[in-house]
Parts: structure tokens; sequence; C-alpha cells
């Protein structure tokens, strides 16, 4: 006979084994459960029983230069719904009372199926409070769906500024990839503008508020009394260069126009007054902008979307005439007391080129006054094309003039390796730069560059790198943390700027003047009147100037399309901001009172 006693006491210690292997895998998953990760599965279990509401940050205002508010923020509702909790037989009764389109709320859903169907989507902002009441009533009977106080931006301060505060929109999943540290899904993002360009100091920091719920999810109370609520932290202000009563002036002055105006304070870079016309209301951007609107404003054959102040390239007319006048004064080529007969124009080869009168004997100081293009196309060939773009880059034409908000164009200085790609190496003749010299051909500045090369003239020779806005502000104290800019000195002696600058003074002084009729009795004014061929239409007014002559605070550039001569429609412009911006006159408001006075009267 076999021996089994063996094999069962084998079977028995196997068994016995395999008992207390369990019970020893049992208790030592419940001492790493209870003591070594005990905090991770306490913070599980809270967040079964825990709800966290994030609370949005409200973003910094924007003051303008004398800390005039310009932008800032008012409370809104937001309806969310957490898709973990809700039905969808609830969208049509949703989407009737917020008032959206119908399927929209199924869009949204459908847009961010990627993200966890416990984060909240935002379907409709800017809710009325009827709305609001309407919930709080039948919210029972809704889950999944629930609303946050909101902040939204408030442009009711009376400056537009559509194209130099930008808007915000609703991040996208590309750039939540990126900064998802920072932002959550139906968060908002500078778009434009400074908006985007200041961005990381606008947005702040969000807060947030536990609540205690049971298994359905529902809110049944504040978390430990709201001990562990971390309130949000305001974006910081910023104060901006704009001058309310340079801007709020100029906005008026250009409502009825297209076209654009630039001011600069001539000794900092900083920009006074930036209006592109047409423009676009921000009101409408608040909140969400609809489709319908969205559709007219990018299709307006005007482009109210378009920065024409920072990205439009006009032909700078007159306006570009001192750069043949400073290019010849600093290489020795000619002195103030060079003079050209003016008969009405210059015969070259076979072309006449025509000037806008006879002028006779002219000097280059009544050259400028007078804007004789005579003059202008005999100096330009003494001075070549070579050193004409040598001295027009000196200015920064040609190139980015570094804006803070980044959205500009370089335009266009033509050279001899740009003519030469263009018509063929020593296809061309000298002939082309005859157009150059009165600021047409191929020549192409935006309004910023022809307000950055203004402020340079004024101010001495520096060129200050523009931009809209000067720092954070100190709540505690009102004081200003400034932003360094750039600034470079421009190699050009001070004879020959103050011969240019008395030309410039004479436009505006002389009776002779292209520009005597915005002479004011308690105010002087240096500039430049432009005139731009358009081959679309007429012509473009063009003014550059600045103001007071003997202490330039101020500098400006105004461009008006198709509408005539710049003397007679840009140059009053450039007028009116100049006074409005020394005087602090709200020009709009003027004309108001005017307007009343007037009916009234009659």
């Amino acid at each position: 006979m076999m021996d089994t006693g063996h094999g069962t006491d084998l079977r028995r210690k196997i068994i016995q084994f395999i008992i207390v292997a369990f019970i020893g895998l049992i208790v030592f998953q419940l001492f790493r459960m209870q003591v070594i990760e005990y905090e991770v599965y306490t913070e599980r279990s809270r967040s079964n029983s825990i709800k966290a509401i994030k609370l949005n940050s409200p973003r910094g205002v924007f003051y303008d230069r004398n800390l005039k508010v310009l932008v800032s923020n008012q409370p809104t509702y937001t309806f969310q719904i957490t898709p973990s909790d809700y039905s969808d037989s609830l969208n049509s009764i949703l989407e009737n009372v917020v008032g959206i389109d119908s399927g929209r709320i199924a869009e949204i859903l459908y847009q961010k199926r990627m993200y966890s169907e416990f984060l909240p989507r935002s379907i409709k902002k800017d809710v009325s409070f009827e709305s609001i009441a309407w919930y709080e009533e039948q919210s029972e009977f809704l889950p999944g769906v629930n609303y946050i106080v909101d902040m939204q931006r408030d442009y009711s301060f009376g400056i537009k500024g559509s194209h130099i505060f930008g808007y915000l929109k609703e991040i996208n999943a590309d750039q939540l990839k990126l900064m998802k540290d920072k932002y959550d899904m139906g968060d908002e993002i500078g778009f434009n503008g400074i908006e985007k360009a200041y961005e990381k100091y606008l947005r702040g920091e969000k807060g947030v508020n536990y609540f205690l719920v049971d298994s359905r999810r529902k809110t049944i109370g504040s978390y430990l009394n709201g001990s562990k609520n971390r309130r949000p932290v305001k974006g910081k202000d910023l104060v901006l260069s704009i001058d309310y009563f340079a801007q709020k002036s100029a906005e008026y002055l250009l409502q009825n126009h297209q076209g654009a105006l630039v001011a600069i304070e001539p000794n900092t870079g900083e920009i006074l007054a930036l209006v592109s016309s047409p423009s676009y209301d921000l009101k409408d951007f608040a909140s969400v902008t609809t489709h319908d609107l969205w559709k007219e404003l990018s299709s307006d054959p005007r482009k109210p979307l378009f920065n024409r102040a920072t990205m439009s390239v006009y032909p700078p007319g007159s306006t570009f005439k001192m750069i043949t006048a400073i290019a010849a004064l600093e290489e020795g080529i000619v002195n103030e007391n060079w003079q050209v007969n003016c008969a009405g124009g210059y015969q070259y080869g076979d072309r006449f080129f025509g000037c806008t009168h006879q002028h006779g004997r002219t000097n280059l100081i009544e050259a400028i006054e007078k804007s004789c293009n005579t003059y202008f196309y005999q100096l330009i060939l003494k001075v070549g094309l070579d050193k004409w773009n040598e001295y027009a880059k000196l200015f920064g034409f040609g190139s980015r003039t570094g804006l803070d908000t980044q959205e500009e164009s370089s335009g266009l200085l033509p050279s001899r390796d740009y003519y030469n790609r263009v018509y063929g190496k020593n296809k061309w003749s000298n002939g082309l730069t005859l157009n150059l010299t009165i600021g047409q051909g191929e020549l192409g500045t935006t309004p910023l560059q022809l307000a950055v090369y203004t402020a340079a003239l004024a101010n001495g020779g520096t060129l200050y790198q523009p931009h809209l806005v000067k720092g954070v502000l100190n709540s505690k104290n009102n004081s200003i943390e400034e932003f360094v800019f750039n600034s470079e000195k421009i190699n050009i002696s001070e004879r020959t700027l103050d011969i240019i600058k008395k030309g410039m003074e004479r436009v505006v002084s002389s009776p002779e003047g292209t520009a005597s009729l915005i002479k004011l009795p308690d105010l002087t004014i240096a500039g430049k009147t432009g005139t731009s061929q358009n081959p679309f239409g007429k012509n473009h007014a063009v003014f550059v100037g600045y103001a007071p002559v003997d202490n330039p605070q101020i500098a400006i550039a105004v461009l008006v399309e198709n509408i005539g001569y710049g003397s007679t429609f840009a140059a009053p412009i450039a007028r009116d901001v100049i006074d409005a911006y020394i005087n602090k006159i709200d020009i709009s408001d003027q004309n108001e009172k005017e307007e009343i006075k007037i009916t009234e009267n009659n």
C-alpha cells in the first residue's frame, strides 16, 4: 500500500500557505490604503462628495494716461451644463429660456466632447436676470444645469478704442493644450490688441469654492464652512499712454470717413491717440458674438475689423519730401539756399512731371512751405536712390516700428535691389525716383510709421519705440510701474533738423503755406501736407505735424481715404486733435452742445 499521509500533509501545508498569503495580502492592502496612501484615498473620497467651483478672476482695468477709466468689468451671469449629470431632453427648454438658437446646446456639447464629462460647459454668457430667476424656481428639475456669476468687459466710458483695446475670445483646443496649467475649458483669452499683448498681466488668478454634494451631485452645503475656499486675484490694472481727450476727439472727427490717425508724445513714444475708421463696437464682443454679426463685419467692404493705422500701407505723398531734403543737407549736396526755378513742373526725358503751381525761384525752406514738386524732382536726382533709401531707413521706413501690440506692417521702401528684381538688372531709369521724392510710386508707409517719423523730427532726431501701455498701476499708492521701451538716436545734425523744422513751421504759419488755414492764434503748429494719388478713386488726404513748435508735446499723422487734398481734409482734423490734447477739450462734446444751441435758437 502507498503511504498517503505525507501527501495529505503537503496539501494541507499548501492550502494553509495560500490562506496565510491571501490574508497577508489583504492586510498589506489595508495597511497601504489606510496608512501609506491615506492621503490619496482620502482625496478620492472627498472628490466624490465635494464639488469644486472655480471662480474667474476679474481682468485688469484700463486707465488713460491721467488715470481716467477706459475699460472696466461688470458682473454677468453665465449658464453652464455638466454632461455627466445632464439630459439632452432639456435642450429645447434651455435654448428657449436663455435665448439661443435651436440646436446650439447640442453643438456646444459635441464641440467639447473630448473634455471630461464632469467639467462644466458654458452655454450662454450675459444671461438675463429673468432667466436666472426661472432657473432658481426650476433647478430641482434641471440636473447638470447651473449658473455662475462671471465678469465681462465694460466699454461704457466714452472711448470706442476697438483697434487699441482688442477683445476676448474663448480659448481654443490648441491654446488650451499649451497653457492648461493657466486656463480651463471655456475660459476667455485676449484675442488681439492690448488684451492679447498684455494677457499675462491682465488675466489674474482664479479662485475656487468647495461644496458638499450628495450621491446625485446635488449641493447640500459648503465644505468646512468655506475655510478651504480661495478668492480670485484680480488681474493687474494697466495705465495706457492714450489721452482721453485726444482719442475721443479723433474718433469723433474720423467717424464718417475711411482712414486713420496716430498721435504720439514725441519725447517718449507714448501713443496719445490711435484711430482706424470705420471701426466696430466692442460691446458686441463683450459676451458671445453672434454668427450673423461676425459675418456682417468680416464681409463689410469697408473692412472695419482691419487696423488701418498700423496695417494699411499708403503712398505718403508730399509728407515724405523731408527725407530727400535731409539726405541732401547731410551729404553736403546742397544747402538751404540752393534754388530751383519752378515753371509748373519738370521735364525728364520724354515725360513731364507736373507741380501744383508755378512757384518761380524757390529754395529748400520755401519748397517745403509751398510743397514744390519741381524742387524735389531735381533734388532727388542729385541725391540718388541709394542715399534716399539710406536716410529713409534711418527714420524706420521699410521696417516695423516695434509697436507693443505687435500688429503692424513694415510697409515698402524701394531700393536698387528691389528695382532690379522687379524690372530686371539695369533695366530701369532714375526717372522712377522722381515719383519717390514726392511720396508716390512703389513707396508705401503706414500712418504709424509717419507718426514715428514726425515725432523724431519734432524731438531732435530720436526714434522712440511706439507703445500703447505705460505700465502697471500700483493700486496702493496710484504709482505707475513703468515698462521700458527702446529708443535710438538718429545720426543727423541739429542744423539739418532746424532747417527742416523751419520749413514745416512755415507750412502752417506762412500765408503761402499749404496748411495756413489751420493756423491757431494761441498755438503754434508745424506740419506738412500731402495728397496721396490713388489709382482706384479720389486721392487720399495726408497731414503730418507737431505742436507746440518750441516745445513739442504731440506729433500726429492723419490719412483720410478717397477724399482729396491733405490741406483741405487731413490738416483740420490734425489741428483739432492737437487742440483737444493740449487744452483738454472734448471736440465731440463741444460740437454736440453747439448743435443743441443752434436747434434751440431755431
